[in-house]
């Protein structure tokens, strides 16, 4: 699932190519995958793209929004005359739009570089597992749905937040009181928004902390490991772009490389590069889990 980098590397090209066009039209193929009425979007505008964890939200100039979550396997490609040329992923994405385009904005950019003729500029939400959703709220009510409602604070590292950030007192706080395991607390968008499996994995593995541990087990020197950790995983992330080791692509339907770049993520069987110990795979809270079990703590 696309975590914080991934969805704040999709928040800034739709900051870039989709800010400023108009919405024509909404083609909605998939039902149960847009929630609201398409009359309260067709006519607007876009004026902003903000996120919050893995949500997104893009505010438009009659007071409602688009309230979006791509979920496992979501995408967001944008298409006018100018980026028409731009190679999508033929593994990732293949053509657009395709059998896994759910629902189509036709738009019209009315003003500035990207000025473009009637509808002729698109975006295309994409879902292979249709686990993603779309929906249409007023803006001064996007708060109100579950989701966003229910998140909890998220580390501080893209350069325009909209969430609530995570100080260390709070990461300590939420850690400290736990009785379960540390990976699947770093998972948990209650707790701490924007972290899943990837960059959990590495964050744990950076700090040199055994993911089978419970939080409350955790001294207030592993705390602040495992804090600065997550910056610096996070960071990478943006560095490379995003992983695309499942269906992640940018606004322009290109992979991210962080999938080559991880810490310990995907790597069983692989040396470990701090001991030079074969790093294992287990499950916990039914997900994938990789570590070198030779330098934990």
């Amino acid at each position: 699932m696309p975590e914080l980098p991934e969805v704040e590397t999709i928040r800034l090209g739709l900051q870039k190519y989709l800010v400023g066009h108009k919405i024509l039209d909404v083609d909605v193929k998939v039902p149960k995958i847009f929630d609201g009425d398409t009359k309260n979007v067709i006519g607007a505008k876009v004026v902003a793209v903000r996120r919050f964890g893995k949500g997104l939200v893009i505010d438009l100039s009659n007071k409602y929004s688009l309230a979006i979550h791509v979920k496992l396997t979501g995408q967001l490609v944008f298409r006018d005359p100018k980026t028409a040329k731009v190679p999508v992923s033929k593994a990732k994405v293949g053509t657009v739009p395709n059998k896994f385009t759910h629902v189509i904005f036709k738009l019209k950019a009315e003003s500035g570089k990207r000025k473009t003729k009637n509808g002729d500029a698109v975006l295309y939400y994409n879902d292979q597992r249709r686990f993603g959703w779309v929906k249409v709220v007023p803006t001064d009510k996007v708060m109100d749905l579950p989701y966003f409602k229910g998140i909890g604070p998220e580390p501080s590292v893209a350069k325009a937040m909209d969430g609530k950030p995570l100080t260390f007192e709070m990461f300590e706080n939420v850690v400290s009181k736990s009785k379960i395991q540390i990976k699947p607390l770093l998972m948990d968008q209650k707790k701490i928004g924007g972290i899943g499996n990837i960059y959990a994995n590495d964050a744990l593995f950076l700090a040199g902390i055994d993911p089978r541990r419970k939080g409350h087990s955790l001294s207030l020197t592993e705390i602040k490991k495992l804090y600065d950790a997550i910056h610096t995983v996070l960071k990478r992330g943006f560095k490379y772009h995003g992983a695309s080791e499942l269906s992640f692509v940018n606004i322009l339907g290109q992979e991210g490389e962080y999938q080559n770049h991880s810490l310990v993520y995907g790597k069983k069987g692989e040396l470990c590069s701090k001991c030079g110990g074969k790093i294992e795979k287990i499950f916990l809270g039914g997900r994938g889990t990789f570590f070198c079990p030779n330098h934990q703590m």
